[in-house]
């Protein structure tokens, strides 16, 4: 038994595992693959606080993990399938079928990339679709490519691949892009960069990899085929968040919280990217996370037992 589980080990449950080690609760943080979460996914991140130049995802991830380790977070590899209140105790059930007991629990699991739903996205994905520029960007080295999405991460990832590709293509349903303003200016100044708004994307065409895909205008109703070599695809997230009991879900699957990331049920809190509200950026994750440890300290300790 854990007076505290952890469920995830992003920057959300990393930066809840630090404060809960040092506020003295037996802690356990549980990782369904690796430590980091989708930060590791990211090529430079600029604006977090205490970074001069540009630090690159996988650095900040590998900071965070080390720093909890070294203040004696215990992090295991398993994935969740439910958790469970009983009386005044969770039951957190993994696939390998372990049951591990605790007081408080905080789900801290973040969120996965949304994918299109077109045909020909599964098939070839790793044969030219991506979801991820700082992983693949180098493949495609002199190819045209195509970015789809127009948020923070997508304009970020469309000005990575500039690096590489001789053409990027940005395909966004709406008419403007949504990312902030100095990431719009950057790529509108790209003389490597295309934008195709009010389009979406309607097929993907390869052979043994991709070729083309299909657009279509969304204010015309006009298909037409865009000979490129390989796709992104930046258009979302979706809240990790099937274990956890339908009573602390919104309508979309994310978690209902308040200002001290306490959830409906008593004892068990939410943090990052899964939780209602949240603005996705790795400084939120990790402020929530800290509120979610305080938080989960200040049940244990006021609680009769």
């Amino acid at each position: 038994m854990k007076e505290l589980i952890i469920i995830g080990a992003g920057p959300a449950g990393l930066a809840a595992s630090i404060y809960a080690v040092r506020s003295g609760l037996d802690t356990l943080v549980l990782e369904k693959i690796s430590p980091g979460g989708q930060v590791m996914l990211t090529h430079a991140i600029e604006n977090y606080p205490g970074f001069i130049e540009p630090v690159e995802g996988w650095q900040l991830a590998y900071n965070m993990e080390q720093q909890a380790r070294r203040l004696g977070v215990a992090i295991e590899s398993k994935d969740v399938v439910s958790v469970e209140k009983y009386d005044d105790m969770f039951h957190v059930k993994t696939t390998d079928g372990a049951v591990i007991e605790g007081r408080a629990i905080i789900a801290a699991s973040g969120a996965s990339l949304k994918r299109l739903g077109v045909p020909g996205e599964s098939e070839f994905t790793g044969r030219g679709v991506s979801y991820c520029a700082t992983c693949d960007a180098a493949f495609f080295k002199d190819r045209v490519t195509a970015v789809v999405g127009g948020g923070n991460t997508a304009l970020e990832e469309a000005l990575y691949l500039t690096r590489f590709a001789s053409k990027v293509y940005i395909i966004h349903r709406r008419d403007e892009f949504r990312g902030q303003k100095i990431l719009q200016d950057r790529v509108l100044s790209n003389p490597k960069i295309e934008p195709i708004f009010d389009t979406l994307v309607t097929q993907v065409h390869g052979d043994e990899k991709v070729y083309s895909i299909t657009l279509q205008n969304k204010k015309t109703g006009e298909s037409r085929e865009l000979a490129i070599q390989g796709l992104f695809i930046f258009i979302g997230n979706t809240s990790n968040t099937t274990y956890l009991p339908e009573q602390v879900l919104n309508d979309s699957g994310e978690v209902k919280v308040d200002m001290k990331m306490q959830t409906p049920i008593s004892g068990l809190f939410a943090a990052g990217d899964l939780r209602e509200n949240s603005l996705r950026q790795v400084l939120m994750a990790a402020a929530d996370g800290a509120t979610a440890a305080i938080s989960a300290y200040e049940y244990i300790t006021h609680k009769d037992w």
